[in-house]
């Protein structure tokens, strides 16, 4: 069984500054997490988030598709899955619409997974991400994104639950909170 997640988002700024936020180092940093990202197909990177039982806290990713502005996709493998995120920017009147698809959640864990990344991607798009869009447009007064706000303390989230499902061993489960 394997869903994806999706997410369809225009934000009032061109291709080129949305591209900016989702494909520089510094601006991802700002909405998603530290990381050591380049825009080169091949390059391997990570992200780097509070670690749990049965996740290191790293991101896994390398970059296999990089089309400036318009396309960008790596591999993304973290705890239980090894996903794609596919961010595709179409300029529309006012602006660009930016949709966003992580594919390859494959097994119950990484459903589970799914689901708590929905939550945090969606409230990524709507806070953090438009907050780094603004700051890199130049309006100062913009909100700084705040690290509670990127929506990944997945470890924490997800620690009891994967603590518990069949599969286990007792020696993972004892670190579980």
């Amino acid at each position: 069984m394997s869903r994806d997640l999706r997410l369809d988002t225009t934000y009032p700024h061109p291709p080129d500054l949305v591209w900016q936020a989702i494909a520089t180092r510094d601006a991802l940093a700002a909405w998603l997490m530290p990381n050591d990202f380049e825009p080169r197909v091949g390059h391997r990177f990570t992200f780097r988030t509070d670690p749990a039982p049965g996740f290191d806290g790293v991101v896994h990713c390398e970059v296999i598709t990089c089309d400036p502005p318009r396309t960008l996709s790596y591999h993304w493998r973290g705890g239980p899955i090894d996903t794609v995120v596919t961010y595709t920017l179409e300029p529309v009147p006012g602006g660009t619409r930016l949709h966003f698809v992580q594919s390859g959640f494959s097994g119950l864990k990484a459903q589970l997974v799914r689901l708590m990344l929905g939550s945090g991607w969606k409230k990524m798009a709507r806070t953090t991400l438009p907050a780094t869009l603004d700051r890199l447009a130049g309006h100062d007064d913009a909100p700084t994104p705040d690290a509670d706000c990127r929506g990944w303390g997945v470890g924490r989230l997800l620690a009891p639950i994967i603590g518990r499902l069949p599969g286990r061993s007792r020696s993972d489960r004892s670190s579980s909170p």
